[in-house]
């Protein structure tokens, strides 16, 4: 079993090297849960090559048994980890995150702010990325909207699902007295979060939820006949992930009047700047184009609510 160990050990500090050079970016500007993580695992690491630097004897009965257990726990500990490897904001997101004249970005351990240097809007805009996706990602889709005057915050969610922040927006409400009225937006899982916070908070007396922007996503229960907010869905034509199927069959679980716009050629990972994600689709619609589609109609949603 010290064989054995050293072995799980020697893994988990590959496992952990093959992480960060694969999304440093994302490690460093995302939420610090992934990085908690990581740090963690090369201190179990360290401490089981140290603990059996020498070869020990293979221990027996119910030694032995506690010893298989904790092998098979660290493989698990692993494979959790491979599997949270969040996906990493590329260009021009990258770019966007940086302030101007126009729009100042700040950030954050838990999430990202951008403001219009001018007069603001009273209405904010406050997005939840999709699973395992870095915030950054999102930030050139979602600029449009804050140069078009609306405060806009991108949640940076524990260990990139976004069911962890479930009550970041309650936090960013609370900090902006200021907006009056909210968009909750997100990406795929995201999006299916903020239809949950934007039922919730459709009622609220201070800074309600006046609309639910939905990228490549949908609700998970019914809200046709409880949100009280109006809806835009985005989607991709040729989205492997939040099919189009799956888009036409959240119609009825979302109000009357809720508006569907489908951009043509689009896959899901066009709705971020984050690469090639596994499942998807083949898009035949530059990113460039699918994004500067999906800013369009944003803007016009978001400036059409009152």
């Amino acid at each position: 079993m010290s064989w054995g160990s050293r072995v799980l050990a020697t893994l988990a500090l590959l496992v952990v090297a093959w992480a960060m050079l694969g999304s440093f970016g994302a490690v460093v500007h995302g939420h610090p849960a992934y990085a908690i993580v990581l740090a963690l695992t090369v201190v179990g690491a360290l401490s089981t090559l140290w603990v059996h630097r020498r070869r020990r004897p293979t221990p027996a009965g119910w030694r032995r048994v506690a010893s298989v257990a904790l092998a098979v726990g660290a493989l698990a500990w692993l494979a959790a980890v491979m599997w949270f490897r969040p996906f990493t904001a590329e260009e021009p997101a990258l770019a966007a995150m940086t302030s101007d004249s126009a729009v100042t970005v700040t950030e954050s351990a838990t999430r990202i702010e951008m403001r219009p240097t001018g007069t603001a809007s009273a209405t904010g805009v406050f997005f939840q990325p999709g699973a395992l996706v870095e915030a950054r990602a999102y930030a050139a889709v979602l600029r449009p909207l804050a140069l078009a005057g609306h405060p806009v915050v991108i949640v940076k969610a524990p260990m990139g699902i976004g069911f962890l922040a479930m009550g970041a927006f309650d936090d960013v409400r609370a900090q902006h007295p200021e907006v009056t009225a909210w968009v909750l937006g997100g990406h795929s899982l995201g999006g299916t979060v903020a239809s949950i916070e934007a039922d919730t908070s459709d009622g609220d007396g201070a800074g309600p939820a006046r609309g639910l922007l939905l990228y490549a996503s949908y609700p998970g229960n019914d809200l046709s006949a409880s949100l009280d907010a109006g809806v835009l869905s985005i989607s991709g034509t040729h989205d492997g992930l939040a099919t189009p199927e799956d888009i036409e069959g959240s119609r009825a679980d979302l109000p009357p009047g809720s508006r569907f716009e489908a951009i043509q050629g689009a896959v899901h990972s066009s709705f971020g700047d984050y690469g090639a994600q596994p499942g998807d689709g083949q898009a035949t619609i530059s990113h460039d184009q699918a994004r500067a589609d999906i800013g369009d109609l944003s803007v016009a949603f978001v400036s059409g609510i009152n």
